[in-house]
């Protein structure tokens, strides 16, 4: 995890996520997203264009999985499909880890630039995206399926250095 050792933060250990991986997954799923939860056939379905088009990953604290994330990446493109921590290991850089390494893999992969959708009421979320430097483009109206708006936001890369900045 990079960041959190130096704070003083609890470290983990970011891997590939594999099916075994998706009872812990989604049980984090579920009550991160209590009313746009994703099924389990839909993960799954995620997981088998893993790692043709797809790159998720999950991190481990303390034996067990407190965290997920993944990427769809197509041409220059790519799109963070989701990012969830454990509500019990909340603020301790695990999400700036998977979403920094959601970047490398995005830049790996030759995108020059990275979409995704935030809740219009998830500030933390919302704040620790721009803080990587994703900027507001858009706004998708009753986009859950709550009713509550989603925030369109893009990540531009550096082709230059195959990174991003």
């Amino acid at each position: 995890m990079t960041g959190g050792a130096e704070r003083g933060l609890m470290p983990a250990v970011l891997r590939q996520m594999t099916v075994d991986d998706l009872p812990a997954v989604m049980e984090i799923e579920r009550s991160t997203f209590p009313f746009d939860a994703w099924t389990e056939g839909m993960m799954r379905g995620e997981l088998a264009d893993q790692p043709r088009t797809r790159h998720y990953l999950v991190a481990e604290a303390d034996g067990r999985i407190v965290g997920y994330a993944g990427l769809a990446v197509a041409a220059d493109q790519a799109d963070v499909q989701t990012i969830a921590v454990d509500e019990r290991y909340r603020r301790r850089g695990i999400g700036a880890a998977l979403l920094e390494a959601l970047l490398a893999e995005a830049a790996r992969r030759g995108a020059t630039a990275v979409f995704l959708e935030v809740r219009a009421d998830n500030a933390p979320a919302q704040a620790m995206y721009e803080r990587f430097g994703f900027e507001r483009i858009g706004l998708r109206r009753r986009y859950y399926h709550d009713g509550t708006d989603a925030i369109t936001m893009v990540k531009r890369l550096d082709e230059r250095e195959g990174r991003w900045t």
